[in-house]
């Protein structure tokens, strides 16, 4: 069975689309990250498959149930969700907060001890939701999102707002949960947190897929067919990359003259600015 199964959606608002016949399936198992620029679709999507909004067109299957059967039959619990409209009890404390969550799925109370530990909050559990920095609720939804182990985690962009180290914490722990078996649904137009995560992406613009597959099959796809060589003297040449260099490569081998040579692979993040015309932010 597939996690995600998406056919053909389409979404306009007031008649301008901001989805137009996207169709991709996630296996279980999987990260799958959807990349694009702010304002590409990213979020109206995962609010399509979490039945936060109704489609102009098209299907979409969430762990074998069109998407918002899930909410009818119950069965809410499988998933998990951080979006930027997520919300937490002000006035309560990060640990008071993480109980309603723990209450309502009944799970044990060393839960919380838990998922304080995956974000890295276990020290700051009193504090109250109303004083705390934009980071560390970033970190208390996410914990939410995830105290009850879900098959499936949509994470809307869960690190914009985290420091280095806190954010390779939770890269951490999400392989772990997902090591575990949870599949996750990332958007980012973080291209390194891509890396570091996903199996395959999609990169999103104007609504529409324009690449999806590996990171590396993606560099592999856009490198310019060329092979750049530097010699120990200093000087860099460019060939390009087929037999004819061989020969070449070879004699400058056997005279010991290369200091290194490589492909010239893109970078996820030059592809993203390639397909999208929109700089990294």
């Amino acid at each position: 069975m597939k996690a995600i199964t998406v056919e053909n959606i389409q979404k306009t608002f007031s008649g301008i689309p901001a989805l137009k016949d996207v169709s991709f399936e996630i296996p279980q198992g999987e990260i799958f990250g959807f990349l694009g620029p702010s304002g590409s679709g990213k979020t109206t999507l995962i609010k399509i498959l979490t039945a936060q909004l109704k489609v102009n067109g098209g299907t979409a299957k969430v762990l074998g149930m069109p998407a918002g059967a899930m909410q009818k039959t119950g069965q809410k619990r499988r998933f998990g969700i951080l979006t930027d409209n997520s919300g937490l009890y002000e006035r309560l404390t990060i640990e008071e907060n993480l109980d309603v969550f723990r209450r309502l799925y009944n799970l044990p109370k060393d839960s919380i001890d838990q998922v304080l530990d995956f974000v890295n909050l276990r020290g700051e559990r009193k504090k109250k939701i109303s004083v705390l920095s934009k980071g560390m609720r970033q970190r208390v939804t996410l914990a939410c999102a995830i105290i009850h182990e879900p098959e499936l985690l949509f994470l809307d962009e869960p690190t914009s707002a985290l420091d280095p180290v806190n954010t390779a914490h939770i890269h951490k722990g999400l392989r772990h949960l997902n090591e575990r078996g949870t599949t996750i649904f990332l958007t980012t137009h973080d291209m390194q947190e891509a890396e570091a995560l996903c199996g395959r992406v999609a990169i999103l613009h104007k609504g529409e897929i324009r690449a999806l597959g590996a990171p590396a099959e993606l560099r592999r796809e856009h490198r310019d067919g060329m092979l750049t060589v530097e010699l120990t003297s200093g000087e860099t040449e460019r060939l390009p990359l087929n037999g004819q260099s061989a020969g070449v490569i070879t004699e400058w081998m056997q005279s010991g003259q290369i200091e290194r040579l490589y492909t010239n692979e893109p970078s996820l993040g030059e592809i993203f600015i390639k397909l999208t015309g929109s700089e990294l932010v």
